[in-house]
C-alpha cells in the first residue's frame, strides 16, 4: 500500500519521503482504508463515482471531483486545485467507497465548493514538490529560534509546503492565544514564501508527527484512528487501574485513546456485581467492600473493626446477604460464607543448558589478593645477634649467602612464572638486627 514515490532507484537507494523505505512512520500509510470494491466491476450503464481522496503530508486528506474524467488509481500523483497555485498529493481512494467516507466525514459530494484536479503531475511537477518538501526540516528550525527569540509561548511542530512551493503552512501547538502578527513578517522576511499559521490540539499533533506507543505499535491515531473521542480518568477506576498519570498517559500528554476500547466490556460485567459502597451487617460487625474481580466474580470484604483480614466472598453470596439485610435480619459472619481459593503453584521452567540465565555469559569480577602478608613472609628476615662476635660474622655470611641467592635466578621460580599470569618480582630482604650488649 505503499506510495509509488518510495520505491527504490536503480542504484538501489530509497527515493521519495527519505525514510529508508519504513513507510509506516512518513504517512505513507497513515489511515489508508482497504478498497475491497477494486476487484468489482460496476453494472451496465452506471458512471464511476466523480470525487477521488487524496492524501497530502503526514495523513492529511481531501477530497476533489475528477472533472477532467482522468483514469486514477491508487498511488498515482496528481495536481490538485489551491488557493493561490496548485498542490501536490497522491490518490488513496477511488470509486463507490469515496462516498461512503466524504459521508463519514460530513462533506456533500454534490455540493460545488468540492476542489478539483487538474492533471496528473509531469516531472516537472514532482521535482519542485520534492525540493519543497526538503527544505521544511532546516526551516522548522530557524521558525523556532524566531519563536523563541520574540518569547513568545508556542511550540511549532511541523511545516508543510504546498505542492507548487509558493506557500508555508506553520502547524503550531500553545496553551493560550499567541499574537503572531510580527512572527508572520519575520517567517516571510526570512524565508521569501506565503505564509499561514494554524494552530492545532495536542493529539492532533502527536497524530501528525507519529511515533511508537508504550505497547509496542506505532500511535492508533496516525495509523487508523480517525476521530478523538474524550478520556475521562473514570475509565481507568471501571478497569480498576492504578491512577498513575506516568502510565495512562501518551505521547501527546493526555489520556490514552485505548483506555476507552474496552469499557463498554467492563461495564457490562460490572451490571451484574453490586455497589462498590455496599455494606454487609453481620453479627461480629459491618463490613465493607475492599476489592473486585471482575473477571471470577468475586469480591473481597473487611470488618470495619479489622481491615487486615480480607474475607472473599461470590457475587451470589453477597447478594443473598445483602437480601438478609434488607429483611433486617443479621447473618453470622462472613467466614459461613467466605470460599477458598486454591493458591497455584508457581512453576518455574529450568533449561538444561542454562540459558534462562541473563547473566550466563558474565565473568565473576575476581577478589583482589592483599600482598602484603606475601611480602612480608618471604622479604622480611629477622636475625638476632648473640654476644660473640663469632657468631655476628657467621651471621653475616649466612645473610651474604642469602642476598647473593636472591639474586641469582631460580629455576623453580622461572617454572613459576611461566604458569603464572603476573612475574614474581625479587626484592631485596629488608634486614633488622638487634644488638643486646653495647658497650
Amino acid at each position: 500500500m505503499a506510495c509509488t514515490s518510495c520505491s527504490t532507484s536503480d542504484g538501489g537507494a530509497p527515493k521519495g519521503c527519505k525514510n529508508n523505505g519504513t513507510c509506516g512512520t512518513d504517512s505513507c500509510n497513515k489511515l489508508t482504508v482497504f478498497d475491497w470494491l477494486s476487484n468489482m466491476s460496476l453494472p451496465n450503464g452506471e458512471t464511476p463515482f466523480d470525487c477521488v481522496e487524496i492524501r497530502f503530508k503526514n495523513g492529511r486528506k481531501e477530497f476533489y471531483r475528477n472533472t477532467e474524467k482522468l483514469t486514477l488509481s491508487i498511488g498515482d500523483i496528481v495536481a490538485t486545485e489551491a488557493s493561490p497555485g496548485h498542490d501536490i498529493g497522491i490518490v488513496t481512494l477511488t470509486g463507490e467507497l469515496v462516498k461512503i467516507q466524504m459521508k463519514k466525514k460530513g462533506v456533500n459530494h454534490t455540493s460545488v465548493d468540492v476542489a478539483k484536479i487538474y492533471r496528473k503531475a509531469s516531472q516537472r511537477d514532482i521535482d519542485i514538490w520534492s525540493s519543497a518538501r526538503d527544505k521544511e526540516e532546516p526551516m522548522k528550525v530557524r521558525a523556532r529560534e524566531l519563536a523563541i527569540s520574540q518569547k513568545l509561548e508556542m511550540k511549532i511542530s511541523d511545516i508543510e509546503f504546498q505542492g507548487d512551493g509558493s506557500k508555508a503552512t506553520f502547524y503550531y501547538t500553545a496553551n493560550d492565544r499567541v499574537d503572531f502578527r510580527l512572527l508572520i513578517k519575520d517567517f516571510a522576511k526570512e524565508f521569501s514564501t506565503r505564509v499561514e499559521m494554524k494552530q492545532v490540539g495536542l493529539r492532533q499533533e502527536a497524530a501528525r508527527l507519529g511515533g511508537i506507543g508504550s505497547c509496542g505499535r506505532e500511535l492508533c491515531c496516525s495509523t487508523w484512528l480517525t476521530d478523538f473521542r474524550s478520556v475521562n480518568t473514570s475509565a481507568a477506576r471501571y478497569q480498576q487501574l492504578s491512577l498513575n498519570p506516568q502510565k495512562l498517559a501518551g505521547q501527546c500528554g493526555k489520556l490514552k485513546c485505548c483506555l476507552n476500547y474496552e469499557l463498554d466490556t467492563y461495564m457490562d460485567a460490572l451490571k451484574g456485581f453490586p455497589d462498590f459502597d455496599t455494606k454487609l451487617v453481620t453479627e461480629k460487625g459491618d463490613a465493607i467492600c475492599q476489592k473486585q474481580d471482575i473477571f471470577k466474580g468475586l469480591m473481597w470484604f473487611a470488618y470495619t473493626n479489622d481491615f487486615a483480614n480480607w474475607h472473599v466472598l461470590k457475587i451470589e453470596q453477597v447478594r443473598e446477604i445483602i437480601a438478609e439485610n434488607k429483611l433486617k435480619n443479621k447473618v453470622a459472619s462472613l467466614e459461613d460464607f467466605e470460599i477458598v481459593i486454591d493458591v497455584e503453584p508457581e512453576q518455574h521452567f529450568n533449561n538444561a543448558m542454562g540459558q534462562e540465565s541473563l547473566t550466563r555469559f558474565d565473568q565473576p569480577k575476581k577478589k583482589k589478593k592483599s600482598n602484603k602478608k606475601r611480602n612480608a613472609g618471604d622479604n622480611l628476615i629477622v636475625a638476632n645477634n648473640s654476644n660473640n662476635s663469632g657468631n655476628n660474622n657467621g651471621n653475616n655470611n649466612n645473610n651474604k649467602r642469602q642476598n647473593n641467592n636472591s639474586n641469582k635466578p631460580n629455576n623453580n621460580s622461572k617454572a613459576n612464572n611461566s604458569n603464572d599470569t603476573k612475574p614474581v618480582v625479587a626484592r631485596k630482604p629488608i634486614i633488622i638486627t638487634k644488638n643486646e650488649n653495647k658497650e
